[in-house]
């Protein structure tokens, strides 16, 4: 008989997922274009850059044919504009997601790639975490989807890859821990079971993460809301009836 799973990804998964992510490398040795489910990846001819799946880039710089191009959100500038709009701008909310990807106007200038608001059979509509920007691709001074998944991995297998990298594990720390806090304070608006949490901007490790402890919170809101929605009957269905038994001996029954 097989186990109950939890509901939801777990850290593994979301981890193994992130694998999944392209990123900039560039290449130090000449490799062929190479057939992989997901598509033939680019052939590699240094310096030339090219994206390739974390997977496959972290197995090159294990082997010393390739650098790994730090993402323009991993570092330490971005990272302390990031904590400073959690601490100082927005405490009470997690930083916004990555703008949509950007389009040019045709008259010098760009605008947000607008999608369609009435979608045709077949289209497809992307929304954030899908959107190009809410990957690796992420722009300075916003955190994609798997941001904190792909720093670790990138720090503990390519840190000479990431400047200044002591810095920005320092500052990674941090910001795990200010929104960690973040995320466990946000659950106090669900006492009384009519508050909603607002989980725009949070990563999909710290979901995974949190998960457990969040359904606990609901969990517990919910019997001590059925709790108290018992007693409250319990109280009327009494008063009700000691209503009705002093109307019985007023009339002398």
């Amino acid at each position: 008989m097989a186990l109950p799973l939890p509901p939801g990804l777990v850290p593994a998964e979301v981890a193994f997922l992130c694998e999944m992510e392209l990123v900039t490398i560039v290449p130090r040795q000449k490799l062929e274009s190479m057939a992989l489910l997901s598509g033939h990846t680019p052939p590699l001819r240094p310096p030339h850059r090219a994206q390739l799946p974390l997977w496959l880039a972290l197995l090159l710089k294990k082997q010393r044919r390739a650098n790994i191009v730090a993402p323009p959100w991993l570092h330490a500038d971005s990272l302390k504009e990031i904590i400073h709009h959690e601490t100082i701008l927005d405490p009470e909310a997690f930083s916004p997601p990555p703008p949509p990807p950007m389009r040019s106007d045709g008259r010098g200038g760009a605008k947000p790639y607008a999608q369609p608001s009435e979608p045709k059979p077949g289209d497809m509509v992307l929304s954030p975490p899908f959107l190009p920007s809410c990957t690796q691709d992420s722009p300075s001074g916003y955190l994609p989807y798997h941001w904190l998944e792909l720093s670790e991995a990138l720090l503990a297998h390519a840190a000479d890859d990431v400047p200044n990298a002591a810095e920005v594990r320092a500052l990674l720390r941090d910001l795990q821990e200010v929104r960690a806090a973040k995320l466990r304070d946000s659950t106090r608006h669900l006492d009384g079971g009519g508050g909603v949490l607002n989980l725009r901007g949070v990563g999909a490790m710290e979901l995974a993460e949190s998960r457990g402890f969040v359904l606990g919170v609901v969990e517990g809101v919910r019997k001590i809301g059925a709790s108290a929605e018992a007693s409250r009957r319990e109280e009327e269905e009494e008063w009700a009836n000691g209503g009705r038994d002093d109307e019985d001996e007023e009339m002398g029954f």
